[in-house]
């Protein structure tokens, strides 16, 4: 592919010319100091490659977007561009007094309007991460009292006792946004070191976690809310382990977390303002190499061009996908297969919260001697959005290199839950 030029994204006018290759560099924003904190905030733009041998320095910005409008505005390379309050409130806390900031922000670093870039930039977002120094979590400004919630986390981490002053604000800091984003489970996985951001409260993030163990909120949180909580502080955990140059043997860098069906069972029901990022976002923490099905970050096709890529991917070419629309999740999925077992009995897996251990009774016909064989009778699986039941149906579908498990419904249908 040839050298893809790269303009400044969404300027008023056009400052110096930003020209590279979309799949090996990135631009970062640098973020000029003022002693005043109420100033204009001024910056700078420009492109580096992101390769083995080292990137400059810089920090990533892991946010929510918001509203779609732009009342606030910033200049770059002297120029005007309008972004979301909730970023321009992020750059007035980020801006030293004395000294430049470095930072990849996507709604600046990547032309939103360009759907080839964005393509290419969103498909390298996890190598993006994992090379910055530092991943900062911004949860928002200060408000009900999250400044002396960050601070309680902190002390209980440090003091490994439970001390429940502010449960309120606690539970109002852990129901913000963030942490309903499915972006934001990349952004913390490919990490090596988070600082989360609350106004001008902040606290590390590994001091963040054993804080909230600490503090056991357990029964206090739904079941919805512990889920978002648990998912992310077990990705912020990992991030001291992870190495300073992450690598990977294919040219398509990946957390290698798991397969990506599993990742969309277990992730499916968090936010995403375009429904195609449902995927994307997961796409750099898939274990297996979905590119190789045609799925990779591409914002010129529909939701169900996408989703039947992906059907074909997790179950088989042989089966069709049958009224879907692009403004649907949900559609009919039709194919021939047969029917092996059924589940008999599911429990708790005694050593992982997150996993459930299934048995598995086999039906006497010759096809289910190799099935029995190769996968056992007892299966353990990570506990998803819908979790397996008895009675639950073992089928492999024509086509398909593993079993699925099934669940049958009204009016004689199944509904899928876990391959």
């Amino acid at each position: 592919m040839s050298a893809t030029r790269m303009p400044a994204p969404g300027l008023r006018a056009a400052p110096a010319t930003c020209s590279a290759d979309t799949e090996t560099h990135i631009r970062l924003l640098q973020l000029l100091p003022s002693e005043n904190e109420d100033a204009a905030i001024h910056c700078r733009l420009f492109c580096t490659a992101v390769d083995s041998k080292g990137t400059r320095p810089y920090e990533a910005l892991s946010y929510v977007w918001g509203s779609e409008d732009k009342p606030c505005s910033i200049s770059i390379n002297g120029c005007d561009l309008a972004v979301g309050e909730n970023l321009h409130a992020a750059l007035l806390h980020l801006r030293d007094h004395s000294i430049e900031r470095t930072i990849w922000i996507d709604a600046i670093c990547i032309n939103q309007e360009d759907e080839e870039e964005k393509g290419h930039q969103v498909q390298s977002m996890a190598k993006i991460y994992a090379k910055a120094s530092r991943v900062i979590v911004w949860l928002g400004e200060e408000a009900a009292g999250s400044d002396q919630a960050l601070e309680e986390i902190r002390i209980a981490a440090e003091l490994s006792t439970r001390r429940l002053d502010n449960k309120a604000g606690i539970l109002t800091l852990l129901q913000r946004p963030w942490f309903q984003r499915i972006w934001v489970l990349q952004e913390v996985a490919a990490a090596r070191h988070i600082l989360i951001k609350c106004g001008s409260a902040e606290v590390d993030g590994s001091a963040f976690c054993l804080g909230l163990d600490a503090l056991n909120l357990s029964n206090e949180l739904s079941a919805d809310l512990q889920a978002r909580i648990l998912s992310v502080t077990y990705l912020i955990r990992g991030a001291i382990f992870r190495p300073k140059y992450a690598t990977n043997l294919s040219d398509n860098f990946s957390l290698n977390i798991r397969p990506l069906g599993e990742l969309i069972e277990m992730y499916h029901t968090r936010e995403a303002k375009d429904r195609r990022d449902k995927v994307y976002a997961l796409l750099g923490m898939s274990s297996d190499n979905p590119t190789a099905a045609g799925l990779f970050a591409d914002y010129k096709i529909s939701w169900k061009q996408l989703f039947n890529k992906l059907i074909h991917f997790l179950l088989s070419e042989l089966v069709s996908v049958v009224g879907l629309s692009d403004d649907k999740e949900n559609a009919v999925i039709e194919g021939k297969g047969c029917i092996l077992g059924e589940v008999s009995s599911v429990k708790r897996n005694a050593t992982w919260e997150d996993r459930q251990d299934v048995a598995i009774t086999w039906r006497n016909a010759p096809n289910c001697i190799y099935v029995k064989e190769a996968w056992g009778s007892y299966w353990t699986l990570l506990t998803t959005v819908k979790s397996v039941q008895k009675g639950d149906i073992i089928c492999l579908l024509q086509g398909a290199s593993r079993p699925t498990i099934l669940r049958p419904c009204d009016k004689g249908c199944i509904q899928g839950l876990e391959q």
